[in-house]
């Protein structure tokens, strides 16, 4: 097993835009005081990772909605609106199956350490809650037994700690999406942010593994670059795209398709939000990932997401539908971040990943710096 060392994100533009807010890395942590940290774990027959969202000291309001028929998760019953915990410190994304949600033990270790966490006793004493959610990826670096553990999710918040506020995110094949596949494709991270006319941001971060394809079988196109609002979609030439076909038709005869699947995703925003509003926000974004992925929401999928709220913003008290804005963001947001997933996904065999294929592979490389950076 060799962890890989992260390789920088998109070039940081040091501007202020015309909410006063630092210029946008287009990654969750636009949302100022979110750190993202990746473990990846490749070689020795692992193809694996875990990722971590940690929150500013004193957590987050945060929510879930669980729309796939096969999740993995871990303390996702405390954030019900109607439950006692209303913080958190981190959340973990993770490969390994159930396996990998142990790497949510060694994320809990670190904060405890730290006095992190929902206070129970005297000074020091706490039970950090740390939810998890986890992507199917076994046995895709060769070695079943391969997975994330609780020191796999250390060394991800660990990253997540020592990263500067408003550091750009790594995309592609790391952490989470180390392993990850959407249909026959390699998966992996996407992140993607946008400032609303109020001011608010709103960013996120994906974990694409997905059963369904994120591809248009007619043309090759990528399925959310019709909705993300990016501009033009790309269509492949047509010998590209029957040449991408029959390498695909080959790899699917030789293997068949990978059993399960789980596309997670972490919605954030700098607004002031109650609970049930972080809910509807966490619901409303499963419609990012039905733009994107052809079908969705399966019994081998364990679709999940997470959103969180920091409440640096107030939302706008004499509107009743000021939350719509950020509803409305949130899903576009997912479908663009799981176009960049794809597209960014490193190619086939650099890291024991045959015989799964990069988007790039098959349709030509991803220029990152080409990305459209407005949803």
């Amino acid at each position: 097993m060799t962890p890989t060392t992260p390789r920088p994100g998109p070039a940081r533009n040091d501007d202020r835009n015309d909410a006063g807010s630092d210029a946008r890395n287009d990654a969750l942590t636009d949302v100022t005081g979110l750190r993202v940290g990746h473990a990846t774990l490749t070689g020795d027959g692992f193809l694996t990772g875990t990722t971590v969202v940690l929150a500013p000291p004193g957590g987050a309001v945060t929510a879930v909605d669980v729309r796939g028929g096969g999740p993995g998760t871990r303390e996702t019953d405390a954030l019900d609106p109607r439950n006692l915990v209303q913080r958190v410190e981190a959340i973990v994304l993770t490969g390994g199956s159930a396996y990998g949600l142990d790497s949510a033990s060694g994320v809990m270790a670190w904060l405890e350490e730290r006095g992190r966490g929902v206070p129970v006793g005297g000074p020091g004493q706490v039970v950090p809650v740390v939810p998890a959610a986890c992507v199917f990826d076994l046995g895709r670096g060769g070695d079943w037994r391969a997975r994330p553990d609780a020191s796999t999710g250390r060394a991800a918040v660990e990253a997540a700690a020592a990263a500067g506020l408003n550091s750009p995110v790594r995309e592609g094949s790391t952490g989470a999406g180390t392993g990850a596949l959407v249909g026959p494709l390699r998966g992996g991270i996407g992140t993607a942010s946008t400032v609303l006319a109020s001011g608010i941001t709103v960013a996120v971060l994906v974990v694409a593994n997905a059963a369904g394809s994120a591809v248009d079988p007619a043309t090759g196109a990528l399925y959310g670059e019709f909705f993300a609002g990016t501009g033009p979609v790309t269509y492949p030439a047509p010998a590209v795209h029957e040449a991408a076909r029959k390498r695909l038709a080959d790899l699917a005869a030789a293997s068949g398709p990978a059993p399960l699947n789980t596309t997670l995703a972490v919605v954030a925003t700098d607004a002031d939000l109650t609970r049930a509003q972080a809910q509807k926000v966490a619901g409303t974004a499963h419609d990012g990932i039905a733009r994107a992925v052809r079908p969705v929401h399966l019994l081998n999928d364990g679709d999940t997401v997470f959103a969180l709220a920091t409440g640096d913003r107030p939302l706008d008290a004499a509107s009743p539908l000021a939350l719509n804005e950020i509803l409305a963001a949130g899903a576009d947001l997912v479908t663009r971040a799981i176009v960049r997933a794809v597209r960014a996904a490193d190619p086939a065999g650099e890291d024991g990943s045959r015989p799964y294929p990069a988007y790039g592979d098959l349709y030509g490389p991803y220029d990152a710096e080409a990305r459209p950076t407005t949803p």
